[in-house]
C-alpha cells in the first residue's frame, strides 16, 4: 500500500511501474523529469529530484525479489511533485538505515524525505517543492 496525500492537496496522479531491473530506471528518471517539468521545476530542480529518484529506486532494487516491479506513484501538486516508489521486499529485508549515505543524499535534493513497510512493501515518498 502506499501512502498517499490527502486528496484536496494532489491535483492529478501518475502511476508507472516497471520490472525491478536497473535496465528500467531510465523510463522512471524520464518520467519524474517530464513532470517536474510540466510543473515549471528550474532544471536544477528538475536534475535533483530525477537523481533522488533514481537512488531511491536503487535503494530498493537490492531489495526486491528479481520478479518484483517498482511503482512511482507521482503525485502532482499546485506547487510540488511527490514521488512515491515502492517494491516488495524479500524476506528479511529491510530499508537502509536513515543515517546512511543514500539517504544523506535524497535528503539533500528534496524537500522532504520519508520511507515506510507495509505488509511486505516498501515505500520512499520523495517531495520536490516548486519554490524551496
Amino acid at each position: 500500500m502506499i501512502p498517499r496525500e490527502p486528496a484536496s492537496e494532489v491535483d492529478d496522479v501518475v502511476a508507472v511501474t516497471v520490472p525491478a531491473d536497473g535496465g528500467w530506471l531510465g523510463i522512471l528518471r524520464t518520467a519524474t523529469a517530464g513532470l517536474a517539468a510540466r510543473l515549471g521545476f528550474p532544471g536544477d530542480k528538475i536534475e535533483d529530484l530525477r537523481i533522488a529518484v533514481d537512488e531511491a529506486c536503487a535503494m530498493l532494487l537490492v531489495l526486491t525479489p528479481t520478479d518484483g516491479d517498482l511503482t512511482c506513484r507521482f503525485e502532482i501538486g499546485a506547487e510540488t511533485l511527490t514521488a512515491a516508489v515502492s517494491a516488495p521486499l524479500r524476506e528479511g529485508a529491510n530499508l537502509p538505515d536513515p543515517s546512511s549515505f543514500a539517504w544523506r543524499v535524497i535528503r539533500g535534493l528534496t524537500a522532504d524525505a520519508s520511507a515506510g513497510q507495509v505488509n511486505g512493501v516498501a515505500t520512499i515518498r520523495l517531495t520536490a517543492a516548486l519554490h524551496k
